[in-house]
């Protein structure tokens, strides 16, 4: 009997230990069936690697895009900081400009604002320079003759295309105007330019009915004299606030909160008045300093973000200068996408292996570049001066170097 005992246990115990290994077994197969269904999935990103879809000859011609590109912005920036410094060496030892001063609030801040206003001219040398140098190479040819067409020779010009335009765009969009408020305080400060700090006789609508005025306002302590705000429902007056001075809380986590000194608010209810005065109270009045007071290149300080906010404020107040911020606004999308239509322009006329070297090229590459910055700047003050569409005014260069384009593609396989 003790023997048969001992047998069924051993039994118990080979049971329980199958058991055991049979669901580990499961646990182990379900395990594995996860993973090789999110190494399935995994195996799907592959498609969105970029590189995936690149050749070594779009690869090539992205390098060496990309690479003219910057190499003509250093050069080109390079020249024009020398001559700056030529030019305000003196203001700045006038007003005795710190050398970190100089070099990290002015030049750090010139530097990537002028690379970006000058990009359409950069991305057009970049293309002429060495797509006509691989023309003068037989590149051109040899691609052309293995069979590649010009369409398809244009796909990795466009791709570095995109890539300048995404870079421009949030250079404009989002870094450059921050930089400029640094670059504009030093100039007003290191290189006696004027702004405009003050301002007289105010008055605008702050929201439905209520209508602010300042008599006189102050930019650099952000303090108004002579405030009055006037609440009007049903064209009856409700409302009337007075205060001797009024200074904007910058350091307010909120926007809009404004301290009121020696103020007296009378409200109107029917026959009767209630007048409430003091020495001192805290209010939130939808408006800011940047909305009494204008400086010139102000639209260059806010970010796209900022000038839609803007622009959309001042147009529910019923203000009609907001042109400028518009054309601000929409000059920032329309100068990204110049880099598309200025290197198919580009590659067009330099993809032709021609006497002469690449002179002419570039000579042609320069004419349009400077034509293009020109008829920017005359279609924005068509907008500014002669109310002009500012969308339609900003686009018109963009419009007109698309039909060039277009030309210029259908006869370059000719």
């Amino acid at each position: 009997m003790i023997n048969q005992d001992k047998d069924f246990s051993k039994i118990r115990e080979h049971v329980k230990k199958y058991r055991r290994r049979r669901a580990l077994s499961r646990k182990w197969s379900k395990f594995c069936a996860f993973v090789r269904k999110w190494l399935g999935w995994l195996r799907c990103l592959k498609y969105l690697n970029p590189f995936r879809y690149l050749n070594r000859l779009d690869r090539y011609i992205i390098a060496k895009f990309i690479g003219t590109y910057i190499y003509s912005i250093i050069l080109i920036i390079s020249i024009s900081i020398v001559f700056d410094v030529n030019e305000n060496l003196a203001k700045f030892s006038t007003f005795n400009a710190p050398l970190k001063a100089i070099v990290f609030d002015y030049y750090a801040n010139f530097v990537p604002y002028f690379a970006n206003l000058f990009s359409p001219l950069f991305v057009f040398i970049a293309v002429i320079f060495f797509t006509s140098k691989m023309a003068g190479n037989s590149e051109v040819i040899a691609m052309l003759a293995a069979g590649v067409s010009f369409k398809r020779l244009l796909r990795p010009y466009l791709i570095s295309a995109a890539i300048i335009a995404i870079v421009n765009f949030c250079l404009g969009a989002y870094v450059i105007p921050k930089g400029n408020i640094v670059k504009m305080d030093f100039e007003a400060k290191y290189k006696d330019k004027k702004r405009t700090l003050s301002a007289a006789n105010i008055q605008l609508m702050v929201g439905p009915g209520v209508i602010a005025y300042i008599q006189q306002f102050d930019n650099r302590s952000k303090t108004g004299y002579g405030f009055s705000l006037d609440k009007f429902e049903n064209k009856k007056l409700v409302s009337h606030m007075t205060a001797s001075t009024i200074r904007y809380d910058s350091i307010s986590e909120s926007r809009n909160h404004w301290t009121a000194l020696n103020y007296k608010i009378r409200t109107l209810k029917g026959l009767r008045e209630e007048i409430k005065s003091g020495a001192q109270i805290d209010t939130m009045i939808l408006m800011e300093p940047m909305d009494l007071v204008f400086s010139e290149g102000q639209q260059e300080t806010l970010t796209s973000t900022e000038l839609a906010q803007y622009i959309n404020k001042q147009i529910e107040r019923g203000s009609t200068n907001v042109v400028q911020y518009e054309v601000e606004y929409h000059k920032r999308i329309a100068t990204s996408f110049a880099s598309f239509i200025l290197t198919v322009i580009g590659a067009s006329l330099s993809s032709r292996k021609r006497k002469g070297g690449m002179g002419l090229y570039l000579g042609i590459g320069l004419a349009l570049s400077f034509t293009y910055i020109l008829l920017q700047t005359i279609s924005a003050t068509f907008a500014i001066q002669a109310d002009a569409p500012p969308m339609l005014a900003v686009w018109i260069p963009n419009i007109l170097y698309t039909i060039i384009a277009y030309f210029c593609y259908r006869q370059a396989p000719n």
